[in-house]
């Protein structure tokens, strides 16, 4: 083998990790859309139809985290640490695994109800992974640390909305006046803990990529 080809060889595939990552988190939003839609809706049957939609979301984006493992694995080099590329793809995959799950428990205990705060979350949802799906299609060149470090100040300022949020949904289910039993607060509690946990996955995805810029400056 020439020696221009050997070394061609060892380099590392940095267009098929993009390919993958881009991928992953365009699946992403494309899920954070449909649960957007079924926190909006109030009726059963549309929220069903939905999970159908966000199931088979998240089965692909399984399938594309399984895809960059095994490229991880393949490739002698890899553009970023391996380690921080395994991490960003975990994240993002469990980011997905949130909303299929609170969608999922949504329709288990069958909930018609859109309360302010499930849909101010959902909002924030979408917003978030728009963000993270930027940050993925800027951060394989570093001349973009400063778009780079502006999304993720954004990032980490819409989570602080979502603490907000929470804290607030809270107040009002232990309020007297919400109407609710213990089995509904605690239902509800649940779903705005899960949903909070997806808004917090979304900024540890923040903090990897802080991680890798600073590794790579």
């Amino acid at each position: 083998m020439r020696l221009d080809a050997l070394i061609k060889w060892f380099l590392p595939r940095e267009e098929r990790f993009q390919e993958l990552l881009e991928t992953d988190t365009r699946n992403l939003v494309v899920g954070a859309r449909v649960f957007h839609q079924l926190a909006g809706s109030r009726n059963l049957e549309e929220r069903r139809t939905q999970l159908l939609r966000l199931k088979q979301i998240e089965h692909e984006g399984d399938q594309i985290t399984r895809q960059i493992f095994e490229a991880l694995n393949r490739s002698f080099i890899t553009p970023f640490d391996r380690e921080d590329l395994r991490s960003i793809a975990i994240d993002v995959d469990d980011i997905l695994d949130y909303l299929e799950g609170i969608a999922q428990f949504l329709v288990l205990v069958e909930i018609e109800e859109a309360p302010e705060p499930l849909i101010r979350f959902a909002d924030l949802l979408v917003e978030l992974t728009v963000e993270i799906e930027a940050l993925t299609k800027l951060m394989w060149n570093l001349a973009n640390a400063a778009k780079l470090q502006d999304r993720m100040v954004r990032i980490s300022e819409l989570e602080n909305q979502a603490d907000a949020v929470y804290l607030t949904a809270l107040g009002g289910l232990y309020r007297r006046q919400s109407g609710l039993d213990a089995i509904g607060v605690m239902t509800w509690k649940e779903i705005y803990q899960g949903l909070e946990d997806a808004c917090d996955k979304c900024k540890d995805f923040t903090h990897v990529l802080g991680n890798l810029l600073i590794k790579n400056t």
